[in-house]
């Protein structure tokens, strides 16, 4: 197994002043050539720190990959770092003067002085071509180590991994074949899933392994293996979750990259079918989960956002009698605010959602989480009361997740009613 360490450098992702992207793509681009990541390191802008995350990681890793620190300005400190690391000079490298020469000429702008500092390299590196940007990449050999620093510019970096350094890596090592295959479930936790397989998972061959990786509503289960012939592996993991399929065959709603949004509308687009929206605790995050797919408006009609009760009333035909006797957060409620919107648009499936998500507004009837949701179908409604104890940005994702599951079992005759 060839092993891989990231370090991140620069004080802004260290003050959370950035958010660093870049240690997640790399090490998901490292595992689809079978490199495992052993360590994620983020140093800040500060010579000493920065020699001894490099002192450590050679010991534990067999490719090191740098991020940041080779801009123009006097807090970029990496080429010099590295220089001195390896005991070598920096110089100018004719193909990178020429490359930072081009840039500026392209744009009509001055070369000055500190751009041109850019093709300042270690004399030790193999120069790496930055076609996005001014900083090149560099590639040294030393310590029986490959070393491999980028600009930290996500764009540029990405542009440069996948154009430059992943290919000559694949050249440099020999390297096994790892198979992941993901499963994505929603409607049930963790631990229930874990009790609920438990058999077949003590069961997995010992080649391959078993993960869980939740997320606020969705849990995936992610099996591994490695060997020498992909097609073997990806078939024998294929065969271990079609054994399993009949134990959680409700709560699976996709595989690898499917977003459950997009699922549900890709089933609504088969049975042509359409669908809107009635929003009041939600606040438009349920619209936005359908929305935010590319082809959403081949079933998607619209939504009101009924937030104030004028609206529910005025805008979806909730009576009054309802929001008095009963309130807002009420299963007549929400059944009125779907059949409402269902009425107005003429869909064939209505989503309604109604609540308290928090941090306020609870009563002892009533406390934060308490929220209802309906579904308008062409025969009637069902609603559910969901009790959620999350904060206020959890309660309205779980809402929304929960809804459009409603939904999902709904189209997969999967729901009883």
């Amino acid at each position: 197994m060839v092993r891989a360490e990231i370090i991140t450098i620069g004080d802004e992702i260290l003050y959370g002043q950035i958010l660093d992207t870049n240690t997640q793509w790399i090490s998901l681009e490292l595992d689809k050539l079978g490199i495992k990541t052993v360590r994620k390191s983020s140093v800040g802008d500060q010579i000493d720190e920065i020699v001894q995350i490099l002192n450590e990681a050679h010991k534990r890793a067999d490719v090191v990959f740098i991020t940041g620190g080779l801009g123009p300005t006097k807090d970029d400190l990496t080429k010099k770092i590295l220089a001195d690391f390896f005991g070598c000079s920096l110089a100018y490298h004719d193909k990178a003067l020429q490359d930072v020469t081009d840039f500026f000429a392209k744009r009509g702008r001055e070369l000055s002085d500190l751009n041109r500092d850019q093709a300042l390299l270690p004399t030790k590196c193999t120069f790496i071509p930055n076609k996005q940007g001014t900083a090149p990449a560099m590639w040294f050999n030393e310590l029986d180590t490959i070393w491999i620093s980028m600009p930290g510019v996500p764009f540029e970096m990405k542009s440069i991994m996948e154009t430059e350094v992943l290919p000559r890596l694949v050249k440099h090592f020999q390297l096994p074949v790892i198979v992941h295959q993901l499963v994505k479930t929603v409607g049930i936790g963790e631990s229930y899933l874990s009790d609920l397989i438990q058999d077949w998972e003590l069961q997995l061959p010992s080649h391959i392994k078993l993960a869980y990786l939740p997320s606020l509503g969705i849990v995936k289960l992610r099996l591994t293996s490695f060997g020498d012939s992909a097609k073997s592996l990806h078939d024998q993991i294929s065969h271990e979750f079609e054994k399993v399929m009949p134990l959680i065959k409700s709560y699976v709603f996709g595989y690898e990259k499917d977003e459950l949004a997009d699922v549900v509308g890709k089933l609504l687009i088969k049975q042509k079918s359409t669908l809107a929206l009635a929003e009041s605790c939600t606040g438009g995050y349920l619209a936005h989960q359908f929305t935010q797919h590319a082809g959403s408006s081949a079933y998607f009609l619209g939504g009101v956002l009924a937030y104030a009760n004028e609206v529910k009333m005025n805008q979806l035909g909730v009576s009054s009698k309802i929001l008095d006797e009963d309130g807002a957060v009420s299963d007549s409620c929400v059944i009125a605010m779907a059949a409402g919107v269902r009425q107005m648009t003429g869909c064939t499936y209505a989503l309604a959602t109604s609540g308290i998500a928090g941090p306020e507004g609870g009563t002892p009837d009533k406390p934060v989480g308490t929220i209802w949701i309906a579904l308008a179908h062409p025969n009637g409604v069902l609603a559910r009361k969901l009790t959620l104890g999350g904060t206020r940005v959890q309660n309205i994702h779980l809402t929304s997740l929960t809804a459009i599951n409603l939904l999902r079992r709904f189209l997969l005759n999967d729901l009883a009613e």
